[in-house]
């Protein structure tokens, strides 16, 4: 998982999305990392193709289109709907806690990367799905191993 992440792993994760052939697509990390850190991002995208083309996305003005093109409201559900899971997963309530909907934030579109890693997570995201309709996603299965 280093290779993926390009530094050791912070925290626990789990693989949740892998690819057909069983290369790891995304993971789910703990709401915190091992030092008590919040962690905000749940689901994390570690397909080293799919973050290439989704930054290029994004360097192409891919979070302003998409806000423009997706529902406020049922963007404002989707980070509720994150943030209740994020709250689900959450075993430290002696540190400061994570916040935030996708990407730490509670309005509009921060992060490209983890709409993408929600909606491969969860089938739900208006904005992963256009993402993932814009620069393809492979065949792909939904598992919960602990790494």
């Amino acid at each position: 998982m280093q290779a993926l992440l390009g530094r050791p792993p912070a925290g626990r994760f789990a693989v949740v999305v892998r690819r057909i052939d069983g290369r790891p697509m995304v993971i789910e990390n703990e709401p915190h990392l091992r030092d008590g850190t919040p962690m905000p991002t749940l689901y994390w995208l570690v397909d080293r193709d799919l973050h290439d083309a989704v930054s290029r996305l994004e360097s192409e003005g891919g979070v302003h289109r998409f806000e423009e093109m997706v529902d406020e409201e049922e963007l404002r559900r989707t980070h509720d709907r994150y943030e209740l899971r994020r709250r689900e997963a959450t075993v430290r309530h002696d540190v400061a806690q994570p916040s935030g909907g996708v990407g730490g934030t509670r309005v509009g579109i921060k992060c490209l990367h983890a709409h993408l890693a929600n909606y491969l997570v969860n089938g739900s995201d208006p904005v992963g799905e256009l993402v993932a309709g814009v620069i393809g996603v492979p065949l792909l299965t939904i598992e919960d191993v602990r790494d």
